[in-house]
């Protein structure tokens, strides 16, 4: 009898232990899933698009269009998520001097980003423009520093001019080079740096704390609205002369459905990880897109030079996502101890929240 219950006291601890560490194994493979489903729906969107605009089946170039789709589409499945069927909580705060202030601006750089970067598939191949994104912590940085938001030092110097070197480098590479690809890419660039300052700006300085989720509900019809009125006057009237576009409506709703899909893996990655992770896992995210869209688009021929201006951006990218967010990392880390390991969690749109759906 006593060994026994020798035997029972000894396998309580046994399956004390075994039970948390079978939780926490089960939480890493969820995480873990949606890292790996954000880089597959995120990656695959920009082909997507790339497919879309240029494909000789479709023949649909027309990106301030085929963005204005995707806001509208965002626009009505958010309301119906939040309004009709109320599956998804928005904050609330949001008041009419917040939003004219506040998220029009922010609403009408978005849409200047999805225009711009979509519009630079139509002239440079993917791998070029992954390569040109990277130049965005640089325009961050110093539209931050112009704003009086970031403060320059010898350390952030350093870091920006990595960044740079790698991007000349990466462009000195490219064999066929398209200047016009070139400046919408940058202008997309640009546009998207004052849609992060504006938010630190806008929104942050006033109290305003929006989840990604929210976000896309008040901005998406915002964006929406910026976007008809240049596709009004530039691309409706040559899509009424053309007789030859066709975009089926299965491959519209697709489309449309993994933008708004993408969006929400951002959400979930957050949500699960930090910031951090989701910029480190979009550094692993960039560098599938450009070795796969070598193998998928004829367009894309890839050189020495390219790779190693690349791989030197990227470096400094790491270190400068290293640098900004590893203190949020940190604060939010110990916030965490608090709760269950790999729960879910309210989250706040971060500055630098990733915007991948051109």
């Amino acid at each position: 009898m006593e060994r026994n219950g020798g035997k029972q006291q000894q396998q309580q601890p046994e399956a004390a232990v075994e039970a948390p560490r079978k939780g926490a194994w089960r939480d890493g493979a969820v995480t873990y899933f949606h890292l790996l489903f954000y880089i597959a729906i995120s990656g695959g969107q920009i082909f997507f698009n790339k497919w879309v605009l240029s494909s000789k089946e479709i023949n649909f170039p027309y990106p301030v269009a085929l963005t204005l789709l995707h806001m509208v589409f965002s626009s009505v499945v958010c309301f119906a998520a939040t309004k009709i069927f109320k599956v998804i909580k928005i904050d609330e705060g949001m008041t009419t001097d917040v939003y004219v202030s506040s998220v029009i601006p922010i609403g009408a750089m978005f849409a200047m980003t999805l225009w711009l970067g979509n519009s630079a598939y139509l002239y440079i191949s993917v791998a070029f423009a992954q390569m040109l994104k990277a130049i965005m912590p640089v325009a961050v940085f110093l539209l931050g520093t112009a704003f009086g938001l970031e403060e320059m030092n010898c350390k952030m110097l350093g870091i920006m001019s990595v960044i740079s070197v790698g991007v000349i480098v990466a462009s000195v590479g490219e064999i066929t080079i398209s200047w016009v690809g070139v400046v919408y890419q940058m202008g997309g660039v640009v546009a998207e740096a004052l849609r992060l300052i504006f938010i630190e700006i806008f929104l942050k300085k006033k109290g305003v704390r929006l989840n990604l989720i929210s976000m896309m509900y008040y901005v998406s019809p915002c964006s929406a609205f910026c976007l008809f009125i240049p596709w009004l006057f530039l691309e409706k009237p040559k899509m009424d002369a053309s007789i030859s576009w066709n975009f089926p409506p299965v491959t519209l709703f697709l489309n449309c459905m993994c933008t708004f899909v993408l969006n929400l893996s951002v959400f979930l990655v957050i949500s699960r990880t930090s910031a951090l992770t989701a910029r480190v896992t979009g550094v692993v995210r960039d560098w599938s897109v450009v070795l796969l869209s070598a193998a998928i688009f004829a367009d894309t021929k890839l050189t020495f030079i390219n790779i190693v201006g690349y791989a030197i951006a990227i470096v400094g990218v790491v270190a400068y996502n290293n640098h900004k967010l590893k203190p949020q990392a940190n604060q939010q880390q110990s916030a965490d101890s608090k709760i269950s390991p790999g729960s879910p969690r309210h989250v706040e749109i971060p500055l630098n929240s990733t915007k991948e759906s051109s």
